[in-house]
């Protein structure tokens, strides 16, 4: 699993599901991120395989070129993702058996908009990222 989120608004803006990733296909959905939401400013990453550092690195050069900087994660920064996927476990993957990787992905997908636009979040005032309202 590849979450994906917006450290500034805690959106989660892509969960990713499959047997394996490998960083070609964090890089595919960097760039469809970067292609719907715009170019950020800095992106930071654990050092996982999805995202190795290398590979991150000669890629925002080409596709962003020094708009976005790439900072590697320090262990005890990846908190935000840790309780995203602490709380996917929790609310769903403990609590759901997959038939199929395609039963996981849709189930997963669902999770990852009510996370965002329904399920309060105690760092924004008990209030979702990205309320139904504002999404278009």
């Amino acid at each position: 699993m590849l979450a994906i989120i917006d450290e500034c608004t805690r959106e989660c803006l892509a969960i990713d599901v499959s047997q394996k990733l490998n960083h070609d296909d964090g890089l595919e959905r960097l760039s469809w991120l970067m292609a719907t939401r715009g170019v950020p400013g800095h992106i930071q990453s654990d050092n996982g395989s999805e995202f190795t550092a290398k590979a991150v690195r000669s890629w925002l050069r080409v596709s962003a070129g020094e708009d976005a900087v790439y900072y590697p994660k320090k262990p005890l920064g990846e908190w935000l993702n840790r309780e995203l996927q602490w709380e996917v476990a929790d609310e769903l993957l403990e609590r759901e058996v997959f038939d199929t990787l395609y039963e996981a992905m849709a189930l997963i997908e669902r999770w990852r908009v009510h996370y965002k636009t329904i399920k309060p979040h105690r760092s924004s005032g008990y209030r979702p990222p990205v309320p139904e309202m504002q999404q278009v």
